[in-house]
């Protein structure tokens, strides 16, 4: 016999399922161009935020697929002295590991599912330690819902940051949505970027 809580549970993990599916084509049908124009008015914006600005210690992911292009707001964030850190996958743990990155030609690897990631040799860096972090996503809404990949990374993550770290998601405008299905033990971020 199932509870209602877990029938409600199903429900949104089904619901999820479906939006992923759908915002995921809409992104991948967007052409290289538009999302090369979209992505630098974008990353415009975010090296323009206040929060990032002032952040020491900033944490962020190298793009896959047809996600926002992060290659220049990781070079930018290197060129202006930053510490960056990026998320290198913890198989055994089922968890990420924020490891700081130099050199972005030399420190990075192909990791699992051919995302980008950092060696094994880069140094760990506390989650607690992050002024700013870029997180990536499905969809989002207006008030910071956030739909990933499914697989909880990120929401574990963004858990133990420290409650002052920013978070900033940055996405195609197509990417948002209205509202998400939400469980609770999905983590918000604090504002999303578009190119609108």
């Amino acid at each position: 016999m199932t509870t209602g809580r877990a029938e409600a549970s199903e429900d949104i993990v089904q619901a999820k399922a479906v939006l992923r599916s759908q915002i995921l084509a809409r992104r991948d049908a967007t052409d290289v161009e538009t999302r090369g124009q979209y992505s630098s008015t974008i990353t415009a914006k975010l090296l323009a935020l206040p929060a990032y600005r002032a952040a020491g210690v900033i944490a962020a992911y190298a793009s896959f697929g047809s996600e926002f292009d992060t290659s220049r707001f990781l070079a930018a964030a290197l060129a202006e002295g930053k510490q960056l850190v990026l998320p290198r996958i913890n198989r055994a743990l089922r968890a990420l590991e924020l490891r700081q990155v130099i050199d972005l030609n030399g420190d990075l690897m192909a990791g699992v599912w051919g995302i980008p990631e950092p060696a094994p040799r880069c140094t760990m860096v506390d989650p607690k330690k992050m002024d700013f972090m870029l997180v990536p996503g499905v969809a989002f809404s207006p008030s910071g819902a956030r739909l990933g990949y499914g697989g909880g990374f990120y929401d574990r993550l963004l858990a133990s940051l420290d409650s002052q770290t920013v978070r900033i998601a940055a996405a195609f405008q197509l990417q948002m949505v209205a509202q998400l299905p939400e469980a609770p033990h999905d983590q918000r971020v604090h504002a999303v970027i578009t190119e609108q």
